[in-house]
């Protein structure tokens, strides 16, 4: 990849109304992040907004440079260290700022999470489970919050594990794990999606959640309350397919309730590290996966009649509605329905949704 691809792709990435689904539609369609930049005003303008605003050279330019005076780098979701697991996820990051051995994210990976509140006893657990799935030759993925997750870091450091922040990769958060973070960037491997000097923000952390669900096999919750950031990632979990695995706990304490819910609606009750093993079967013969392959342009979708267009919006509203639901009510191609829902995004109309879902704005 060239530099001015690097950079054209980045530049995409970071303008506004272009998020993760949009980026790889554009990048599907034209081949390249130079020639979507290139076609971006006019997809703008059919959505029914004014003009692009797209990401100047500039600032591309200098997070290029602020990455590698970190000792990091930009990951896109087509090169061979970009995590396969990650690329077969729907919404997949289209490039994540990595420091470390992403090698390890080709062996087995187990996430494990909780919460930030948790318990002397479940945090020794955590600690423990890691480190006896690192011993078993799995990378454990988490999130490098308080509690279950920097306990199952710090149980993993004799193994291999990776943390994925909701912030900028240079800042530390929480504060306390400001050492921690740092050592597992220079020995482990630390992922942020968000670029250098970003703080830690709410809206941030559920897209962190589902990285950590999209990089491992089986996402293990120890210490959970009912509408905590750890069902976020379970449930990510099962809407990937990948194996959701809850620790039971006492129905009088609040932290356990979550778990105890996951385990009601089917996750596999675990104990021992041996219990996740079982859980997750034959690993090594899932690790097989395809590689990484170049975007060539797609046909070109005509564009769809003004009539067309009007329908697909008149079905849009602010409740969240699934995109294959729009295609059937709307009676056009799918090819038709998701060219003019990625204009109407690009122009900043509509919102998307987990789930394949939309809402207009």
């Amino acid at each position: 990849m060239t530099d001015a691809e690097r950079l054209a792709r980045l530049r995409l990435i970071r303008t506004p109304h272009v998020g993760p689904v949009s980026w790889h539609q554009l990048m599907a369609r034209f081949g390249s992040g130079e020639a979507a930049l290139a076609a971006l005003p006019d997809l703008v303008l059919r959505g029914g907004a004014g003009r692009a605003r797209i990401a100047p050279a500039e600032i591309a330019e200098r997070e290029i440079e602020r990455v590698a005076a970190l000792g990091a780098r930009h990951v896109f979701s087509d090169e061979p260290d970009y995590s396969p697991l990650m690329r077969e996820v729907e919404g997949a990051p289209p490039v994540v700022i990595v420091r470390g051995d992403t090698a390890m994210l080709r062996r087995p990976c187990v996430a494990i999470v909780g919460a930030r509140n948790a318990s002397a006893v479940a945090c020794r657990f955590a600690r423990q489970m890691a480190a006896d799935l690192a011993a078993r030759d799995v990378t454990v993925v988490s999130g490098l919050a308080r509690g279950v997750d920097t306990a199952a870091h710090v149980g993993a450091l004799g193994g291999r594990t990776a943390a994925v922040i909701a912030s900028g990769i240079d800042i530390a958060f929480p504060p306390e794990n400001a050492a921690l973070q740092e050592k597992l960037g220079a020995d482990q491997l630390l992922i942020a999606e968000q670029p250098p000097g970003t703080e830690p923000l709410a809206r941030h952390f559920p897209s962190r959640n589902r990285i950590i669900a999209g990089l491992s096999h089986g996402t293990l919750v120890i210490e959970a309350a009912p509408k905590s950031g750890s069902l976020i990632t379970a449930r990510r979990a099962g809407d990937y397919g990948r194996e959701v695995m809850a620790v039971p706990g006492s129905p009088l304490d609040p932290r356990a309730q979550g778990c105890n819910l996951l385990i009601r609606e089917g996750a596999t009750l675990i104990q021992t590290v041996d219990d996740v093993l079982e859980a997750l079967g034959p690993i090594d013969a899932r690790m097989v996966r395809e590689p990484a392959r170049a975007y060539v342009p797609t046909p070109a979708v005509p564009d769809a009649g003004e009539g067309e267009r009007r329908h697909i919006v008149e079905l849009l509203g602010p409740t969240p509605v699934a995109i294959d639901e729009l295609v059937r009510q709307s009676g056009c191609t799918a090819a038709t329905v998701q060219l003019v829902l990625l204009e109407l995004e690009l122009a900043g109309r509509v919102e998307r949704h987990a789930g394949a879902k939309i809402s207009r704005l």
